[in-house]
């Protein structure tokens, strides 16, 4: 999950991320007008994995108003996941079983690339491979979690269905059934987001902040960027990473804002030892998620809500935090959690739990990323090899999955 804005956790004043090692960016302010062949604005996730990816071959120019990583990555819980909001059975009534099929083995490659990416880069980030558990609940049940396994595995997907005799006998959990997947992992957002942009400086790409992008007009030439240090910026393209703060005269159709909430246990927390190499989350609405840090801390998110500002609320945040503990101590009633953090944010989704990765309408030369739904870090990924593919002037396979157009449509 990913929020926008963190609210700092009303005991400890602290957010999870904010105080993990090896977060410094090197940033300069924008004191004259510069020209590049590619901007990018927001330094974020989303915007590391786009700079790291175009600067092998561009000039890059990264520009946010906050420092780097301020917005949604900080309030990322980095459940690293090719499994999609809605099960590969629900999305193909959404979008139709062959663009189904491809969106999932697509996010799964994603996160395989991920870990190249990582290992390649010899980036530091706590990435541990996790298997995925996910648990049936009001939403789907048990049957439909069996179809889903299957529906998986006919694509070559290892995903097992766990019936519940299974499922208590191997985790001690009750429930009436879940799907057991390979090939999810966990990490530091902060941590890997900062080492992707310096990994893009050191191949040349600037990041400038603070700068905050007014206005952007596009001609048959390139784009022209009005920034409020009155330097303008000039591009060849333009692609806005914002997380889930929409640019304005961007469309976002079937896109919607609601808040979310996650907290984090002291260190060491006692847990079963199979929750260490497993994430954890339920087929429900709201849904309760978790997992563990390489600290022994034990994460947990959840309790959506439909609201853009419902997040603000410092009340709510308590309330929220007591009814997710509750639900924890539900699922598993031998952990005695003791929260250390604990944050709220902005939270996009789409109706097909898929992103919107493409060009803007109206504007030549420019491309947006928001990434809707809980695998924000998963769609970076992909937002970054069909962007650098489309500004290289080629173009994705899987590119037409993530149009706004597409995602809003009935099936196929």
């Amino acid at each position: 999950m990913t929020g926008t804005t963190i609210k700092r956790d009303l005991r400890t004043g602290r957010s999870l991320w904010a105080d993990s090692p090896g977060l410094g960016v090197p940033v300069r302010p924008l004191t004259a007008a510069i020209s590049v062949d590619v901007a990018i604005v927001g330094a974020g996730v989303s915007g590391a994995f786009m700079a790291h990816e175009l600067s092998k071959d561009h000039a890059v120019a990264v520009l946010d108003r906050r420092p780097p990583l301020m917005g949604s990555t900080l309030a990322s819980t980095a459940l690293l996941q090719w499994e999609i909001d809605l099960p590969l059975t629900a999305l193909a009534k959404k979008i139709g079983a062959a663009n189904a099929r491809r969106a999932y083995l697509r996010s799964r490659q994603a996160v395989d690339a991920l870990k190249r990416i990582v290992a390649e880069e010899r980036i530091v980030c706590g990435l541990k491979d996790k298997t995925s558990l996910y648990l049936a609940g009001d939403e789907y049940g048990h049957r439909a979690l069996e179809a889903e396994a299957a529906a998986r595995a006919e694509i070559g997907l290892d995903s097992r269905y766990l019936d519940a005799a299974a499922l208590r006998e191997r985790f001690g959990v009750e429930r009436t059934g879940a799907i057991l997947s390979s090939g999810s992992a966990s990490g530091d957002p902060a941590r890997l987001a900062a080492a992707l942009l310096r990994r893009a400086q050191a191949r040349g790409a600037r990041v400038w902040s603070p700068v905050e992008v007014l206005k952007a007009v596009s001609d048959p030439d390139g784009v022209t960027l009005l920034t409020d240090t009155d330097h303008v910026v000039r591009a060849r393209s333009l692609v806005f990473c914002c997380g889930y703060e929409f640019p304005k005269g961007v469309p976002t159709p079937g896109a919607e804002i609601i808040s979310t909430w996650a907290m984090a246990s002291k260190p060491r927390q006692r847990c079963p030892a199979w929750l260490r190499s497993t994430l954890v989350w339920e087929a429900s609405d709201p849904y309760l998620y978790l997992r563990m840090g390489g600290d022994g801390r034990l994460i947990v998110g959840g309790e959506d809500e439909a609201s853009a500002d419902a997040h603000e609320d410092k009340a709510k945040l308590k309330r929220k935090r007591e009814v997710i503990t509750a639900k924890l101590r539900r699922l598993l009633p031998d952990v005695a959690f003791e929260t250390d953090y604990g944050w709220a944010g902005a939270f996009g989704e789409s109706a097909t739990g898929l992103p919107n990765i493409g060009p803007v309408m109206g504007m030549d030369h420019t491309w947006a990323v928001m990434g809707f739904g809980g695998n924000g870090i998963t769609y970076s990924v992909i937002a970054s090899q069909i962007v650098a593919a489309e500004v290289r002037g080629k173009t994705d396979p899987d590119a037409d999955l993530y149009r706004p157009a597409k995602s809003d449509a009935g099936a196929a």
